[in-house]
């Protein structure tokens, strides 16, 4: 009876302690499956990265192109594939390096030149990932329409 009891206990802590473990090769197809449904749902057509990144060139702009490291001076609003916008910046924009923000405004923003203007569907493994922020929930696709006011470098 002593070794029933201990081996129910052993099993309910084991147990207790199991996560559920995070897939991100699944999180990134349910994510490539909703931004592809919004895309064919508003009948736009986007190109896409081996990271999982859509983009579209709405204006690709005159000026120099980013890096992945440069200064750059955005114009956005973000937002939920249910149109509901949760952050954007002023007219004047925003200054920041490329390198101090999400991962598809890092490889996303590149993609145009000085004075373009476009949109970034981004994954949420490019996002704010499987812990979100205060207000962006987890596992989310983000959506941002970008205009590239200025490459300071």
């Amino acid at each position: 009876m002593r070794t029933l009891l201990l081996f129910s206990i052993v099993a309910l802590l084991t147990g207790a302690c199991k996560k559920d473990t995070f897939d991100a090769e699944e999180q990134l197809k349910k994510d490539k499956e909703i931004i592809e449904k919004y895309l064919a749902d508003n009948d736009l057509t986007a190109e896409s990265t081996a990271s999982g990144l859509y983009y579209i060139v709405n204006q690709q702009g005159s000026g120099s192109n980013p890096t992945s490291t440069s200064d750059v001076t955005v114009a956005y609003i973000g937002y939920y594939t249910n149109g509901n916008t949760f952050d954007q910046s002023s007219v004047s924009g925003v200054t920041f390096n490329l390198q101090n923000v999400i991962k598809g405004w890092t490889e996303g923003i590149p993609k145009f030149k000085q004075g373009g203007s476009g949109v970034l569907l981004i994954p949420s493994a490019l996002g704010y990932g499987p812990n979100g922020n205060s207000t962006v929930p987890p596992n989310t696709v983000l959506i941002f329409d970008v205009e590239i006011l200025e490459v300071l470098n």
